[in-house]
């Protein structure tokens, strides 16, 4: 492919996807995190201890900071995974489990 067509790339159109309940807008190609710091949300887990906020650290899915909940489905990395239409983010709490 031709570096200079990639310039002029475009996005597809935007989607909702649920954050602990309040719609937010994403666009196709857009992780978990980048969708939320678009939103203006800077914090979507909490330590398992303390209960210390926590979002993204590295942002390339080794230091496991940025963990959430996705579709009920706990400890996925908010730095890698990727979204799709209608997808339901909340909070990670500790663990994300039933303690």
């Amino acid at each position: 492919m031709n570096p200079l067509e990639l310039v002029r790339a475009e996005p597809g159109p935007a989607f909702t996807v649920t954050f602990d309940g309040r719609e937010i807008e994403a666009l196709p190609g857009q992780t978990v995190a980048a969708a939320l710091w678009t939103a203006g949300v800077t914090s979507w887990r909490t330590t398992r201890g303390e209960g210390r906020p926590r979002g993204i650290f590295c942002g390339i899915g080794v230091c496991f900071d940025c963990l959430v909940t996705v579709n009920d489905r706990p400890n996925q990395r908010a730095c890698l995974m990727p979204l799709r239409p209608g997808d339901a983010i909340r909070t990670q709490e500790g663990t994300g489990h039933d303690d």
